[in-house]
């Protein structure tokens, strides 16, 4: 299946690595369906392309690349949403926020991580409650 992209142009993607957002990212109510974009080979960074609307593209990043420690709990009703029984199936992401004209001052939002469940391909935006992480931390150390 070929999308059309503002950042990308016309890329071929493969319908089965579409994800569903039961849950939209905040901000983005009517935007449902997504795909992974690689940034370049072996890069710490992805794009998470909308299929519906072609000038959406997310950067996202595991801030495990950044040597970031970084944990938390799904709570059990979104795990259930997108029918997530096995940590082997998740993928976590966060959007990262890169200000022009300055990349080495770009921040991750810690506090509401990309879930999706690779088994099934269903995925949300949540926001961990009773957290001290950041909306933007720095996601390189000075």
């Amino acid at each position: 299946m070929n999308i059309k992209t503002t950042k990308f142009g016309e890329i071929q993607i493969d319908e089965n690595l579409i994800f569903e957002f039961v849950e939209p990212i905040i901000g983005y109510d009517n935007l449902k369906k997504y795909v992974l974009v690689e940034h370049s080979e072996n890069s710490a960074f992805k794009w998470l392309q909308s299929v519906e609307e072609p000038s959406l593209a997310f950067p996202v990043t595991s801030p495990a690349f950044f040597d970031i420690d970084y944990q938390f709990e799904i709570p059990t009703e979104k795990a259930e949403k997108i029918d997530l029984t096995s940590v082997e199936s998740l993928i976590s992401l966060n959007i990262v926020t890169i200000p022009a004209g300055n990349p080495r001052k770009a921040t991750v939002n810690l506090l509401a991580p990309i879930i999706i469940n690779a088994a099934n391909k269903k995925g949300m935006q949540i926001i961990l409650s009773n957290s001290n992480y950041p909306v933007k931390s720095p996601l390189i150390k000075e």
